[in-house]
């Protein structure tokens, strides 16, 4: 269940931090709303996380997969564009996930 919670929590911060950019400085009601239960939800799932994974490999996973994920967001809702060394460095984020997910002790499968 971990692995699951983790996702969610994931998936949350997105949408929290998605609605953060369009809450324009928390003056517009409904994403302002969003802000606040996507970060309430991403924090209580991540605290569930914590029971199975450790809190590193937890924490490494959840914003290193957040940052890809807010980079494609960014730019497929809010035309951000991405150059070369950006893409790269994503790539390397996923990268030392997977590596983390594949070969360290520290994670209880």
């Amino acid at each position: 269940m971990g692995y699951l919670y983790l996702g969610i929590a994931i998936i949350a911060e997105v949408i929290g931090t998605s609605a953060l950019k369009a809450s324009n400085e928390f003056t517009e009601t409904l994403p302002s709303i969003i802000v606040v239960i996507g970060y309430s939800v991403a924090f209580y799932f991540l605290s569930l996380v914590l029971k199975t994974i450790p809190v590193g490999i937890a924490y490494a996973i959840w914003s290193g997969l957040g940052i890809v994920l807010i980079a494609v967001v960014g730019l497929v809702f809010f035309g951000q564009k991405l150059d070369v060394p950006a893409v790269i460095g994503m790539f390397l984020i996923i990268a030392g996930v997977v590596i983390m997910n594949a070969f360290s002790s520290s994670i209880s499968h």
